[in-house]
């Protein structure tokens, strides 16, 4: 391992993998309590520039799609 902490979008990268919401706020928390490392069971700080990147490109993604109205759901009677 190199220090630096990659997304896995299609989990399929061996080793040792941490679950993140896709949420910058989820990011600065577990940077602030030092959650990689003890996650990856690795010493010392990880660089998670990578990720960071990965978390802002879902972002504008997400920000940059049109809203699609959710349809009308009918309702089904079981009896």
């Amino acid at each position: 391992m190199d220090g630096t902490v990659v997304p896995d979008a299609r989990r399929r990268l061996p080793g040792r993998g941490a679950w993140l919401h896709p949420d910058p706020g989820c990011l600065r928390d577990a940077e602030k309590r030092r959650a990689f490392p003890r996650a990856l069971r690795v010493p010392g700080p990880l660089d998670v520039e990578r990720l960071r990147g990965h978390l802002e490109q879902l972002g504008n993604q997400v920000a940059g799609s049109p809203r699609v109205p959710h349809e009308a759901r009918k309702q089904v009677d079981p009896s």
